[in-house]
């Protein structure tokens, strides 16, 4: 059996450990883009801020490749699949399969402005970006951040850490529109500004201008800001764009069903390219987070390998720390319709907490949380295991309610 993973992600990794296991006499070859060994993605912001090195980022040893008897084609990208004769094509090279998995990730998302391609214009994706970032830091007086995003946020927390002044651009209405909601986006953005963030909302940047290297941006209310770094964090987008779309099917990211096979046979998908049910939504989504792409690529092992196993389907949620403030959310936040949800709110002055439940008849289906997080991890299983809810809706917003209690046992 010769089995050919796209990806040294987690998702590819994760898919490689599994079938390594469970088919040890298998060939497997693995394709990267990145000529790195496996490392730990969300933490590329970390050496940035500098609190960790980049010896740390690594999640597998040196030898990791030699030691499973895979063999690594790395520092390639693909461009062609060859779905009916089973070929992945890379650089004029071919690579025959049996059973393919796709865990090509996600690719940062562009920006049409006018000099968008000067120098010291950056994306923050992986770690190369973040090594660039650096070299180029000792002569940035100020930066600009596109984007109120995790990865704006925590390029701009990298940036203010090293003692360099940051803006950042936001084209939606609060930050971290895609986590939280609007309250908790409004408590967000005054933290950050008390933080010496400066905050721009519904501006976005229209062009750069500057000789060779960037040195100022136009910006879409008609002002102009000065800036030597750019840090364009509008999302990601799945790395799909090698695929025949006539012989596997693609929403935003790549359909696969409960075993994590795609439309065309013995071609599989995990991680950030993936696209399958989304719980609390009810629908497909693409849930681009570290641990659902843990759990795909080891499911979609299992299934290469001949040992049927379901996924039950994705659930966004993150836990992040803005300055001073703690903030959790998952599933839905701002729910659509409105009348179809039942949604609890309340607040704490004196810890500054905000919390907020949505239900979908009793059951959870979101959650945000911001200070006074400790049982957000419960929420999250909550939503995850569709547990109905019986407890009081009002014994709900207390603040010294156990959660666990409603946790089936």
């Amino acid at each position: 059996m010769r089995h050919l993973i796209i990806g040294n992600g987690v998702a590819g990794i994760q898919a490689a450990e599994t079938l390594r296991r469970l088919d040890p006499a298998a060939a497997v070859t693995l394709i990267s883009d990145e000529a790195l060994p496996p490392y730990c993605r969300p933490m590329i912001s970390m050496v940035l801020e500098g609190s960790v090195p980049p010896e740390k980022l690594p999640i597998r040893p040196a030898r990791f490749y030699e030691e499973l008897a895979i063999e690594p084609v790395l520092g390639r990208r693909v461009t062609s699949l060859d779905v009916d004769n089973r070929r992945v094509f890379v650089d004029g090279r071919s690579f025959a399969y049996d059973k393919l998995l796709i865990a090509s990730g996600a690719d940062p998302r562009r920006i049409r402005a006018e000099g968008a391609g000067l120098e010291n214009i950056f994306f923050m994706r992986t770690a190369d970006h973040v090594r660039r970032m650096l070299a180029a830091l000792p002569e940035v007086r100020r930066a600009l951040v596109l984007g109120g995003g995790l990865v704006g946020f925590k390029a701009a927390y990298g940036l203010l850490r090293r003692g360099i002044p940051v803006t950042m651009l936001i084209a939606s209405g609060h930050p971290l529109s895609m986590q939280v909601d609007a309250e908790a986006g409004r408590r967000i953005r005054e933290e950050m500004s008390a933080h010496g963030l400066e905050v721009r909302i519904g501006v976005e940047a229209t062009a750069f201008e500057g000789t060779g290297r960037v040195r100022q941006a136009h910006l879409s209310d008609g002002g102009v800001i000065a800036c030597d770094m750019v840090v364009i964090g509008k999302g990601v987008f799945p790395a799909r764009g090698f695929l025949p779309p006539e012989k596997i099917r693609v929403d935003a990211g790549i359909l696969v069903d409960r075993h994590m096979e795609t439309s065309a046979p013995g071609v599989y998908a995990a991680g950030d390219v993936a696209e399958f049910v989304d719980i609390a939504r009810r629908m497909p989504w693409v849930n681009a987070i570290w641990p659902e792409a843990v759990a795909q690529g080891r499911i979609a092992g299992m299934n290469m390998a001949g040992r049927p196993v379901a996924y039950k389907g994705s659930l966004s949620r993150n836990v992040i720390r803005i300055f001073g403030l703690d903030v959790a959310a998952a599933g839905l936040v701002t729910p659509q319709p409105p009348d179809a949800f039942e949604v609890l709110a309340a607040s704490d002055r004196r810890n500054r907490s905000y919390r907020k439940l949505v239900f979908r008849g009793d059951r959870l289906a979101g959650m945000v949380m911001v200070n006074a997080i400790e049982q957000a991890g419960v929420l999250m299983s909550l939503i995850q295991s569709e547990t109905p809810v019986r407890a009081p809706r009002a014994a709900l917003l207390a603040p010294d309610f156990n959660f666990k209690q409603l946790i089936r046992t």
